[in-house]
């Protein structure tokens, strides 16, 4: 057996070899503390005369093979993260045409509604940013904004694609008529 003091005098070195193995300092902490840990455990099994650094460190190596082995059996070796945020999907085709139609209709859209619509809709600019900027009263951004809005609304439910979307719906959700035998 061996003093527990004994142990801590070899920490160090431990250490060192275990950042050797692992190239992560965090990492080489956590082994150096579960070899010392294993070695407290199984105290009764070192033999007295022998190398408390070689056992020990034999009991760190064994722990890191062992951890190897796991992350590369259940774990990636890669986080994939940056990947996956690299991978991009194209819109699906209705959305597409939802996009394509709102843009036209933006197009028709009188100067000053386009304006606003821009400013707060897409830019995500402040009802007051936007009253300032425009040198109007925040009351008429907003009723310029309900305006704007509206003719817009108007001006999609009345698009082809809408119409023809709108005809499928009220297809697909119409009752069969039954047919007398």
């Amino acid at each position: 057996m061996f003093a527990s003091d004994e142990l801590i005098q070899i920490e160090t070195r431990l250490y060192k070899f275990a950042y050797k193995l692992t190239h992560n300092s965090t990492e080489a902490e956590d082994l150096a503390q579960s070899a010392m840990l294993r070695a407290l455990e199984k105290k009764h099994l070192f033999k007295e005369g022998t190398n408390l650094y070689s056992w020990v460190s034999k009991i760190l190596y064994n722990l890191f093979v062992t951890g190897y082995r796991r992350k590369t059996k259940f774990e990636s070796q890669y986080d994939p993260e940056p990947y996956l945020e690299k991978q991009s999907v194209s819109a699906s085709q209705d959305v597409t045409m939802e996009i394509r139609d709102v843009q036209r209709a933006m197009n028709t859209l009188p100067k000053k509604h386009k304006h606003i619509l821009d400013m707060i809709c897409v830019k995500g600019m402040p009802y007051a940013q936007v009253a300032e900027k425009m040198d109007v009263p925040i009351g008429t951004v907003r009723s310029r904004l309900s305006r704007a809005r509206s003719s817009l609304q108007d001006k999609l439910n009345h698009t082809p694609t809408h119409n023809a979307f709108m005809r499928g719906a009220i297809a697909a959700n119409a009752q069969p008529s039954t047919i007398a035998a």
